[in-house]
């Protein structure tokens, strides 16, 4: 029994309606941002918008790049809902644990510049500041 991976081949026909898929979405948001510019109605604006995004999402439903994108898309969001976020209490407290790593490594990393300036400068070439 093999464990090899099977990669499918997409078609030009594929590729052409990603493109165009592409192309579709940037449409919608130039549209937006001229309509919103000609002072049009907001409706107007945001409905080029998402007529260019559904357009988009409907040409990647087509090809077969396009559904494998989706259903990751999906599953990206489905694992998002998993997480188990940090409560407030708990965010504050570990920005505070890196806000003084970060100055613990900061003093740190002065203390070892100022004694190796010491030694290089003072000690070893025997120039004084």
């Amino acid at each position: 029994m093999s464990n090899q991976s099977v990669q499918t081949v997409s078609t030009s026909n594929d590729k052409f309606k990603v493109a165009l898929a592409v192309v579709a979405t940037i449409a919608g948001v130039v549209g937006f941002f001229y309509l919103k510019g000609q002072n049009k109605p907001a409706l107007v604006a945001a409905g080029a918008l998402v007529a260019g995004l559904v357009f988009a999402v409907l040409l990647l439903w087509t090809s077969t790049t396009g559904r494998d994108f989706l259903s990751f898309a999906k599953e990206s969001v489905r694992e998002t809902k998993k997480v188990v976020w940090p409560t407030r209490r708990e965010a504050t407290q570990i920005t505070g644990i890196v806000f003084a790593f970060v100055v613990v490594t900061a003093i740190f990393l002065w203390g070892t510049d100022k004694v190796l300036e010491f030694l290089l400068y003072d000690l070893v070439l025997g120039w004084k500041n």
